[in-house]
Order: C-alpha cells, then structure tokens, then sequence
C-alpha cells in the first residue's frame, strides 16, 4: 500500500493501461491506481493492450518492455502511428533496473518516461499524475493560444468600412494558407488571393455566398463540418475540423481545417451578426512546398532542420508514415521528432500542430501587412 494522495479534483477519473504479462506485479500495479482515484485498465501482452487502446483510448499508457506477442518497443510504434489522437498520450515504460540500456532505448524511442522493477508504487503514481498534469498544462496553454489566434481573425471581419476590409483582405494575402471567413449562415465573407487560386479548380467562393466543393461529396461534409464547427462554437471556441478537399489531376487533396472565432459581446448579444464571421477554413496545399520558409519556421519555435520539415509535411497533409517515406527515416525517428515538436509547441495533437505552423505565416504577415498601413 503506497502512501500517496492523488489530487482526483485536478485529474478526475484518468483512465491508465498498465500492460504487464506478470499477473501479480499487473494487479499490484491496477490495485494502486484504483485506490488513488484512476480508472485502471489492464493488458497482459502487447496485442491485448491494442484491443483495450482501441476500446478505451487511455489517458496514460504504462508498458512492460520485455513481453510476449508484442514487446514494449512494438507497441510504442504502433501507438504512435494510429494517429494525432494517440500522439499526446503520455507512455511510460517499466524496466529492469539491471538493463540501463532499455531506458536509453525507450528514451531514443519516444517513450515519456521510465520505472524500474521491483516498482516503487509511490514513484509510479506520482509520475502517473505528474505526466497528466504535464498534458493538461500543455493542453490548457494551446488552447489560449488558438484563443487569441481566434480572436485576430475576429477582427479582420469586424472592421467598419469596404475600404477596411480590403486592407484585411490584402495583410492575408502573402499568407501561405488560403483563408476563408465565412458568417453564421456559412457564407463567404472574405478570401485571400491564396484561398481563391487554391480552389479554383475544387469549389466556387463566391462573396455571399456557400463556399460549393466541386464534389457533391465533399460539399456534403464541409456542410457538415462548418455546422458542427458553429453548433460548438456556441458554448466552446475549442473546436476544429479537418478534411480533404478532391483535387481532379492532382496527387495530393487540399486540406482543409475549419474552427469557430469567437461571438461579439460587444453590444451585449451572444449571437453573431449578420455579416460578423463565424468561422474560419483554412486551405493548405501539399502540391505547393514553398510557404514559410523552414528556417523562419525553426526560428518561431526553436526547431531543429528536421523538426522543421516534419512540421511542414504535417501542414502539406502527410502522414507520418509517409513523412518516414519521403525522408528515407524510420517510423520511430518521426515519432521522436513529433513528439519533440509536440512539447516545443505547446501543442498536443496533429490538427493543432498544423494549425499553429500556418497561424504562424499568417500572423507575421499580418504583422507586416499592419506596420506598412500605419507607414503609409
């Protein structure tokens, strides 16, 4: 029985995989975390922890390394790969003291953290919480960010005159991404010159009007998209959807992130007025890899070259499998440096990640665009 209190208010009901294959240090282990207030899920070989990962999506994954079927380090890869769902989710490996090289392995391997065997169950659950906490923290932050990203764009469209909003039009023009505002009924309010070459041959934006994806298909879930983007957006500025946009004759989709900007309070209504922009939709172009420059990129969030390209691929639309294929690296390498862009951005999925990487070419822009008009 370890002596530790876990703050249930600030982590409630976190949900912790513990794949052990020794049945008695495995119910150990999930009898602590129980008693502290975490919901403890087990696994006793590596293709089991898959079935419960697939199940439950854990908050925290505690892995032995050294198991059957799958071991610690197969797992890891695995996890990883599925998608940016699983990417923030803190792993922390179980390890025997006697081997140092595990550690430094798991370490190269992506892996959040260590324990060694026999397990230290005071140790444990203080790393279980602080881990959490970490991904909260990291969480919280992102969110603040995207707040005041929110609240920029909000502006661009609440400027008072045609002749203003010309000069919002044109501070997002050299923006890499294509921008697109649209109101509460979905229509266009603004596009910057990037957004219009962008779908001039995948939808109609016509001011006004519904941006209309060529594809009846693609039309339907970018309906859907912006709709449950603006029903969220109603009680959360926090939501944000991702599709792909079909491209006849080209390799690659556009991608497309579309998230709600805040209401207007300033004349006391919680709605937003007619011509007041809603929601945002982002464009991006994989086709097209000349945007912001890798090294201003490295030099917004103090990247490494590589961590810098990876980010770039994500905002291109690729996956990270194929960011492994075009870089001539292993999987595990990507993941390494995901997870390094993950902590260096503050951000803790795929879709923030990119967001952030154009918010970045769109603010500076913006920026500029800004400094030259009070210039002039």
């Amino acid at each position: 029985m370890s002596n530790f209190t876990s703050n249930k208010t600030s982590i409630p009901a976190a949900r912790v995989l513990c794949a052990e294959d020794e049945p008695l240090l495995r119910r150990d282990i999930c009898e602590e975390l129980s008693e502290a207030g975490f919901v403890a899920i087990e696994a006793a070989h590596g293709v089991e922890a898959l079935e419960q990962i697939d199940a439950v999506r854990p908050d925290l994954i505690l892995c032995d390394i050294n198991m059957p079927g799958r071991n610690g380090y197969e797992l890891l890869a695995e996890v990883r790969a599925r998608g940016p769902d699983l990417a923030e989710t803190p792993f922390v490996f179980l390890t025997a003291l006697s081997d140092p090289r595990e550690v430094v392995d798991g370490k190269r391997a992506g892996a959040d953290d260590y324990l060694v065997k026999p397990v230290d169950f005071d140790l444990l659950l203080a790393t279980v919480e602080a881990r959490l906490r970490q991904v909260r923290r990291m969480r919280e932050k992102t969110e603040d960010e995207f707040a005041q990203l929110r609240r920029t764009l909000n502006e661009l469209g609440h400027r008072q005159s045609r002749t203003s909003l010309d000069i919002a039009a044109r501070a997002l023009d050299p923006v890499a991404p294509g921008v697109i505002l649209v109101d509460g009924e979905n229509r266009m309010l603004l596009a910057n010159r990037a957004a219009q070459r962008m779908a001039s041959q995948t939808m109609t934006l016509t001011e006004g009007r519904t941006p209309e994806p060529a594809h009846a298909e693609d039309a339907r879930r970018l309906r859907q998209a912006l709709r449950q983007v603006l029903d969220a957006g109603e009680t959360s500025s926090d939501a944000i959807e991702c599709m792909r946009l079909t491209r006849d004759g080209h390799q690659r989709d556009l991608l497309a992130m579309i998230y709600p900007l805040p209401h207007n309070h300033g004349d006391g209504n919680d709605t937003h007025g007619d011509k007041d922009p809603a929601a945002v939709i982002l464009l991006s172009d994989p086709e097209q890899r000349a945007r912001l420059p890798g090294d201003a990129l490295a030099r917004l969030f103090d990247l490494t070259p590589t961590e810098a390209r990876i980010a770039l691929a994500l905002a291109d639309g690729l996956r990270p499998a194929d960011i492994a294929r075009e870089m001539d690296i292993s999987s595990t390498t990507v993941t390494f440096h995901l997870r390094n862009l993950f902590q260096k951005t503050d951000t803790h999925r795929q879709a923030e990640l990119v967001a952030l990487v154009l918010a970045g070419s769109l603010t500076l822009a913006f920026e500029r665009e800004e400094d030259e008009v009070r210039v002039r």
